[in-house]
């Protein structure tokens, strides 16, 4: 019984817990999308999201201090979290981006190139190491190509859009309406398919730098909750400069009670987690 509670919480639980993220960051590129068929800038979406989520966290500094003994918040840290934000920001606005311009399957496939420039920074850096008699390294290897060769595949190739209408209406309806081409592949052209697989892949890219300096900073400053806070408050900062200086529309900064704010709440929730 002992080992099967054990087994349970050491393999079980933490294969759950990837499963449920992943479930949750496919329904957040869905929405995202969603809310920019609407008409949302995915600019204004980082910086709202950052913000509101840093604001939350704000308190949170104070109660880590209260509650336990940390070591002095210095400088050099505090630059580690801005590169942090910096690494993070940039990968928020290439991966919103590449969802805007292709749709979120294509995210959630090319999301699977996350273990694999994971692998290859690991070794880079010395993380990992190598042993290519080991079946362990062996596998990483292989899992690393097909990963890298799936996800040039569903980037540079597109099959055949299938579109279920019941009526010749019903698919005019369909067409016409901005909010209902969420999950036709073929609305956009292939050269928007292929700029968003780039910018998805620069996304995916950058992930695993920044889990390596989150995991650096970790060891010097052991308090997520703080950490977290100050990194939303780099992201925030850093977007709200390139979000001023691209997105001149004053109506886009309006946030209006439909999905768009949804999709924001529910960001921030996911950012409120790390």
């Amino acid at each position: 019984m002992v080992w099967r509670w054990r087994y349970c919480y050491k393999d079980v639980l933490p294969f759950s817990a990837m499963v449920t993220m992943e479930c949750i960051n496919v329904g957040l590129n869905t929405l995202f999308k969603a809310a920019t068929l609407m008409g949302m800038s995915y600019h204004v979406f980082v910086i709202y999201a950052y913000a509101i989520a840093a604001l939350v966290l704000l308190p949170a500094p104070f109660f880590s201090y209260r509650s336990r003994v940390l070591p002095p918040l210095t400088f050099p840290i505090l630059c580690k979290i801005g590169l942090l934000g910096l690494i993070g920001s940039s990968s928020q606005i290439m991966g919103y981006t590449g969802i805007n311009y292709s749709s979120p399957t294509l995210a959630s496939a090319i999301s699977n190139l996350t273990p694999a420039f994971t692998f290859i920074l690991a070794i880079i850096f010395r993380m990992e190491k190598l042993a290519w008699k080991r079946t362990s390294s062996q596998a990483k290897v292989i899992g690393t190509i097909i990963s890298i060769t799936g996800a040039f595949v569903v980037t540079l190739y597109k099959g055949p859009a299938i579109v279920i209408a019941s009526t010749p209406s019903s698919s005019l309806q369909q067409h016409l309406n901005p909010s209902n081409r969420l999950f036709v592949g073929r609305n956009s052209s292939n050269t928007n398919w292929v700029i968003g697989g780039i910018f998805l892949t620069a996304e995916y890219i950058l992930v695993p730098l920044w889990y390596i300096v989150q995991t650096q900073i970790m060891k010097e400053y052991p308090d997520e909750m703080t950490v977290v806070c100050f990194y939303n408050l780099c992201v925030s900062f850093i977007a709200a400069i390139v979000g001023l200086a691209t997105e001149r529309n004053a109506s886009a900064w309006r946030l209006k009670p439909d999905i768009a704010l949804a999709s924001v709440v529910c960001s921030v929730r996911n950012l409120c987690h790390g």
